[in-house]
């Protein structure tokens, strides 16, 4: 539970950072580089061991996961833009639901009535926050919200195939070749659209590479100790995540229903925490 919820307080700050760049350089350039340099982040670590333990075990999966997580981000990234922070944090907690029901089609987990009921629970204090009775229906939902929606069961795929990875690697060697991988697919979209970025936005990508590989390392440390559908809840943490940095960054104070919906969540995880550590 705890490197889940590490995994989301990197991830919004990664978020907010990517999106902030997103309308400076072109997306996909960015997601390039935010992988290329994540890659040298792993590399460093994952060769304590010696070259030779680098060399995966399970290299069909490790291609899989990539292609999962390439096409993910392809979709992510083209609708980075177009779509608000709370609009992203939101629609990114569609993927909780899809993880679990892959769990439970091809993983063979036993989804218990505490971990669907905390997912559920979850989902509904992130709909207290967005107040969906206030907006103007489907008529509202915009290209952007179509694309980041659509890239969740893709990166459910890809999580899912992590999940399976975790009995063959080491943490450092998967998050390794996944973003080596995803630097390759990627580079060719990269070079097409290639503008070089000033130097504060190369400081800004280095950073993005440090939170992404340190985010998907400590998320595949919770995938190996706990299982995926377990750990799903913890993911609507990342609105509280989003809200204290909204406060640090912007000075905005979350009020009315994005408090009520924040307890919601807090109080879901913490129910299931409760609930997986007396099954333990």
């Amino acid at each position: 539970m705890l490197w889940m919820a590490a995994t989301g307080a990197l991830f919004t700050v990664l978020n907010a950072t990517m999106k902030q760049l997103s309308h400076e350089l072109d997306p996909w350039l960015v997601g390039f580089l935010r992988y290329l340099f994540g890659s040298l982040v792993m590399l460093a670590p994952a060769l304590r061991l010696g070259v030779r333990a680098l060399w995966p075990k399970a290299p069909r999966l490790q291609v899989l996961r990539g292609l999962f997580h390439t096409g993910g981000m392809l979709l992510w990234f083209a609708a980075l833009p177009l779509v608000t922070i709370t609009e992203l944090t939101a629609i990114g907690f569609s993927g909780p639901l899809f993880i679990c029901l892959g769990a439970v089609l091809f993983l063979n987990e036993r989804m218990t009535g505490a971990r669907w009921a905390a997912v559920l629970v979850g989902f509904v204090g992130v709909t207290l926050v967005l107040k969906p009775w206030e907006g103007p229906g489907f008529a509202g939902i915009s290209l952007g919200m179509l694309l980041m929606l659509a890239s969740a069961p893709v990166f459910a795929g890809s999580f899912l195939v992590a999940k399976v990875l975790t009995r063959h690697e080491r943490s450092d060697v998967m998050v390794l070749w996944q973003h080596l991988l995803v630097s390759l697919l990627l580079a060719p979209f990269a070079l097409v659209l290639w503008v070089s970025p000033s130097a504060g936005q190369w400081v800004l990508l280095v950073i993005c590479g440090f939170l992404g590989a340190s985010g998907h390392y400590c998320m595949t440390r919770a995938f190996r100790v706990a299982d995926i559908s377990a750990v799903q809840s913890v993911k609507f943490l990342e609105l509280i995540w989003a809200a204290i940095l909204g406060f640090f960054m912007f000075g905005t104070i979350p009020v009315g229903w994005t408090v009520a919906g924040g307890v919601v969540i807090l109080v879901s995880t913490l129910w299931l925490a409760r609930s997986e550590a007396r099954r333990a």
